[in-house]
């Protein structure tokens, strides 16, 4: 597993409240982390992945509580975070006040994810929110190893935390009020058939 002890994470947790970006392991894929309340911070991820800025970022939390803190999240919204979160699932909720629209392209829903992965978490019960995107330049695969992370991503992050191989597939990106699955990833078929039940 890692040997990420809880200096690297200080260190970690201590560069994103600086307005750096950390690169950070999940279940899924390695993940680009910055202050998601920071429209500074948000712009590096923009800058570091060549992402159009019109494609929202997601964030990320330690747990359902603190996701809530961030979303007005329905009845149901609620009942499904709870089934699904941690896990490899980001939830399309209505954004609070508090997150900015650079976050979201300017919609009205943000992503928010708890990762189901120890060395995020510990991350996140640190500092949070943080961008949920994964460390990759936009266009190019996402990386699961730290020695699959592109040179760019390096480059702009002031520190990676290595915790091996993550699972590889992304997560599955839903909107629970519409029932739409906007991308299939981990635990996909679990997640439809919580929305047709």
């Amino acid at each position: 597993m890692s040997d990420t002890g809880p200096t690297e994470i200080e260190r970690a947790a201590t560069a994103i409240r600086d307005g750096e970006l950390v690169v950070y392991p999940t279940e899924t894929v390695y993940g680009l982390g910055a202050n998601a309340l920071s429209e500074e911070a948000i712009e590096r991820v923009f800058e570091a992945k060549r992402r159009s800025r019109d494609d929202p970022v997601s964030l990320a939390v330690p747990d359902v509580e603190s996701a809530l803190e961030y979303v007005h999240a329905t009845d149901r919204e609620e009942r499904f975070v709870r089934e699904f979160l941690p896990g490899p699932v980001t939830v399309l909720c209505r954004k609070r006040e508090c997150v900015p629209d650079v976050l979201t392209g300017g919609r009205e829903r943000v992503g928010v994810r708890v990762p189901d992965h120890e060395v995020a978490l510990d991350l996140l019960r640190e500092v949070a929110p943080v961008t949920s995107t994964s460390a990759n330049v936009s266009g190019r695969p996402s990386a699961t190893r730290v020695a699959d992370l592109d040179d760019e991503i390096r480059d702009a992050a002031s520190m990676v935390l290595d915790g091996g191989e993550t699972g590889g597939t992304g997560s599955t990106v839903v909107d629970v009020e519409s029932g739409e699955i906007h991308r299939r990833g981990a635990n996909a078929d679990e997640v439809a058939a919580w929305l047709r039940g």
